[in-house]
């Protein structure tokens, strides 16, 4: 990774018009911002921790439907009055539609329903309960528990499919780059405390998918180009794929971004911090499969003769022995 000039798109059989992108210019720059942003995100988690929802510590979660429009503010302030602290109430999708999140209490389900109820009532404005569930605090830390184990089981098997398909230096490069967009994702919550539930953790599975289907665009262009193009050192092969792919990046990513965009102002309380982490996750992936997966493999020492089968010794001497004098 020492020559940083920029490949001449003539030379390689490319139109004059097409300019190559020198991405790795950059690699090292890159490299030590990732480093820090990894370091930053991981001391947040460390030290400030997850500000978790009560999917993973337990509680109870009611659904709510009221005769006229409710305030948040005014069902929160009825139902602390009643004895029910700190509880959390968001829209779902309209304003007589309200989701109450509250810490665990010591009741039966039927007497918790028969509870809130009454205490959700307010000034000419009845409201009916439709659905009371109740988590106790050892079944989300189960919970919690087993979604770390599903993440770090999906980035295990997306390197196992990724060495098969194409050459374990990208392999190992693509799983640094979804372990980056991770705790980016997660140190960023952690930073800013917002809350860190279900609907937040399948955003991080789904920004697993976007950030492997990148890495695996990109490897795809790199194999064939190396395959194609000959008296290009890897510097440059790898120039010329990231130019090549970049078109389909922008595109994926920006039609992701609108309905990122749409959820989060438009999907109620329900979807946002989804869309949230949704948000950010589109540019850390769209990021890290450039200057992490690809360069990594890059740095590792990725060349051509990682992608041609090599013939084996006893196959050469029998082509030889055939070759009539």
């Amino acid at each position: 990774m020492t020559d940083m000039t920029q490949p001449d798109s003539k030379k390689y059989g490319r139109p004059d018009d097409e300019r190559i992108i020198p991405f790795m210019k950059i690699a090292k720059p890159a490299a030590i911002f990732s480093i820090i942003l990894t370091i930053a995100s991981l001391f947040f988690i460390v030290t400030k921790g997850l500000n978790l929802g009560l999917d993973f510590t337990g509680g109870v979660s009611a659904e709510l439907n009221y005769a006229q429009p409710a305030n948040q503010a005014d069902v929160v302030k009825a139902l602390d009055q009643a004895g029910f602290k700190d509880a959390v109430v968001q829209t779902l999708g309209s304003n007589k539609d309200l989701l109450v999140r509250m810490p665990p209490q010591d009741l039966e389900v039927e007497d918790l329903s028969n509870a809130i109820t009454k205490a959700a009532q307010l000034p000419n404005n009845t409201a009916e309960v439709h659905k009371v569930d109740s988590v106790g605090g050892q079944v989300g830390n189960e919970l919690y528990i087993r979604s770390a184990g599903a993440v770090g089981l999906a980035m295990l098997l997306m390197l196992v499919y990724v060495t098969i398909r194409f050459e374990f230096k990208l392999a190992l490069g693509a799983v640094l780059s979804l372990f980056h967009d991770i705790i980016v994702t997660v140190g960023i919550f952690a930073l800013m405390q917002w809350p860190f539930d279900l609907t937040v953790l399948a955003a991080i599975l789904a920004l697993l998918g976007f950030s492997l289907n990148d890495n695996i665009v990109v490897s795809d262009r790199i194999r064939e180009n190396f395959r194609k193009i000959r008296g290009a050192s890897p510097l440059e092969i790898v120039d010329i794929s990231l130019t090549e792919t970049l078109r389909r990046t922008i595109h994926t990513s920006m039609t992701l971004l609108l309905v990122v965009l749409a959820m989060m102002f438009l999907g109620g309380d329900g979807l946002h911090w989804f869309s949230v982490a949704m948000f950010i996750g589109v540019f850390v992936g769209t990021y890290s499969s450039i200057y992490i997966g690809t360069a990594f493999a890059l740095w590792r020492g990725l060349n051509r003769q990682d992608f041609i089968v090599q013939v084996k010794p006893e196959f050469e001497e029998e082509e030889e022995e055939e070759i009539p004098k």
